[in-house]
């Protein structure tokens, strides 16, 4: 369904190495989405040149950024129907990818297509908010990533929870650069940014990497109630 060569040609210009067996997985991703799609609101990007760039690579660029270990535990929260999620487990199948998201629907696809692929992932159902409470999720992750629109002082409560310290909270953000209004609630939470990477695909289209380092422990006010952490961001 994708051009693999256009694929595999941008994710060599951010020197990432895609095998035959990822991009055979990528092309298979891709005609599940849109499959899906058509029964399920899962994407408005369903051209085939879109879903490579405004998807899989998106996805997959923080690797040209940051070198996750091998058997890295990673989470994706709010993972909608797994990006980045999936094509950072297809890149790197030794990854240990937990997909978190409130929609049952986006994670029955998303295990429609770790069957289909043959990969391993985890699906969990529910909040951020609650999980991050968990103690089995609780600052149990080497990596956490979002690629979502809401402002980086709210997603960094949701996220820097499950996050070990000296781990790292990727956020994929647009063009704005929101690190300033972040900076408190970052803090407050025991982070800390580390980079900001600003980049453009093919395309044109701006984008920011905001890289947060993990420095010490969560408070365990936090994450709070959905509520609160709309309408009193830190």
């Amino acid at each position: 369904m994708i051009n693999i060569e256009f694929l595999n040609s941008e994710a060599c210009r951010l020197g990432i190495n895609l095998d035959a067996k990822a991009l055979k997985r990528f092309d298979l991703l891709a005609q599940r989405l849109v499959s899906w799609n058509k029964n399920v609101n899962l994407t408005a990007i369903t051209e085939p040149d879109e879903i490579v760039l405004k998807h899989f690579i998106d996805s997959i660029t923080p690797l040209a950024y940051i070198s996750p270990e091998h058997g890295a535990k990673i989470i994706d929260v709010g993972c909608g129907a797994g990006f980045p999620g999936l094509p950072l487990l297809i890149a790197r199948e030794d990854f240990d990818v937990t997909f978190l998201d409130s929609i049952q629907k986006k994670l029955k696809f998303i295990d429609d297509v770790l069957e289909n692929t043959a990969l391993f992932g985890t699906t969990v159902h529910g909040r951020a908010e609650d999980f991050g409470n968990n103690p089995e999720f609780r600052e149990a992750y080497d990596y956490a990533f979002t690629r979502a629109v809401a402002p980086l002082n709210v997603l960094a409560e949701y996220c820097l929870p499950f996050v070990k310290t000296g781990g790292l909270y990727v956020s994929m953000k647009g063009a704005d650069d929101e690190t300033e209004t972040g900076k408190n609630a970052i803090n407050i939470l025991g982070g800390k940014i580390e980079d900001v990477v600003s980049f453009k695909l093919s395309n044109g289209d701006s984008r920011n990497l905001i890289i947060i380092r993990k420095v010490s422990q969560t408070s365990p006010k936090y994450p709070r109630k959905a509520k609160k952490i709309a309408g009193a961001p830190l």
